[in-house]
């Protein structure tokens, strides 16, 4: 955090301090905007929505016409639940930067999280369709958790499979294939699944881990490991809703 606080101290100081071209001016509004931007995304994951927004105008005072600001600035947006004006800057970034396949794809979870899944899917099939897309597994689980909210297990699969096939070790695959394997009845397939997703997670499991672990083993008639996770479930998480479903046999 230092190091880019300093870094946009320079930035800054080097475009007051210099006579430059139209160019130059330019380019150091750009990185400018570059730098703030990334600022605001730091505290976008610290929850400090106030101070992240602080930094997009910053952004776009060096560079009015920055995308990845815009794109940013909705998604801080999105979780004020400020819709309206997180989908204008959804628009307005991808109106700059069509190619974008992060704006395609954060775009395209906004969509799904509103209930707009059918939407979101024509988003994350544009972000795929960029081959220097680098992470193609990103939009292929969201994908696949949408076209699954849709009720298309045919389609979720298909998604989930191909960001395995793009990302083996993908957690977030992994974990959406146990799911929906369980939804299925494949119980063992289930469980093939989420043994792969525990293998990748280095830290504790969530509730709805150990919950989805919990169904997974009884339907599979392992008791003595069902109660293992169900000992954990209610040791780590004993006010989490998953708790209480399992507590009162749902």
């Amino acid at each position: 955090m230092r190091w880019a606080t300093l870094l946009a101290v320079l930035v800054l100081t080097a475009c007051a301090s210099q006579p430059a071209s139209r160019s130059d001016a330019s380019g150091r509004g750009t990185a400018s905007a570059r730098v703030h931007t990334e600022l605001a995304a730091l505290y976008y994951e610290r929850g400090q929505f106030g101070v992240a927004l602080e930094e997009i105008d910053l952004a776009l005072n060096g560079y009015a016409e920055y995308a990845p600001a815009f794109t940013m600035r909705a998604l801080i947006r999105m979780a004020l639940r400020e819709d309206a004006e997180a989908e204008s800057d959804f628009v307005r970034s991808l109106k700059l930067d069509p190619a974008s396949s992060e704006a395609h794809n954060n775009y395209g979870w906004f969509l799904c999280q509103r209930g707009r899944e059918k939407e979101s899917l024509v988003e994350f099939t544009a972000a795929l369709k960029n081959p220097l897309y680098q992470t193609p597994e990103k939009a292929l689980v969201n994908a696949g958790i949408c076209a699954r909210r849709m009720g298309d297990g045919k389609s979720a699969e298909d998604f989930l499979q191909r960001a395995l096939m793009a990302s083996p070790r993908s957690p977030e695959a992994l974990v959406a294939l146990a799911e929906l394997n369980f939804e299925k009845g494949d119980w063992a397939g289930a469980k093939s699944y989420f043994m792969k997703y525990e293998q990748t997670v280095p830290d504790a499991l969530s509730a709805a881990n150990l919950w989805l672990a919990v169904r997974i083993e009884r339907k599979l008639g392992r008791n003595g490991a069902s109660e293992e996770y169900a000992q954990r479930l209610r040791r780590l998480y004993p006010d989490a809703r998953e708790t209480q479903l399992m507590l009162y046999g749902r």
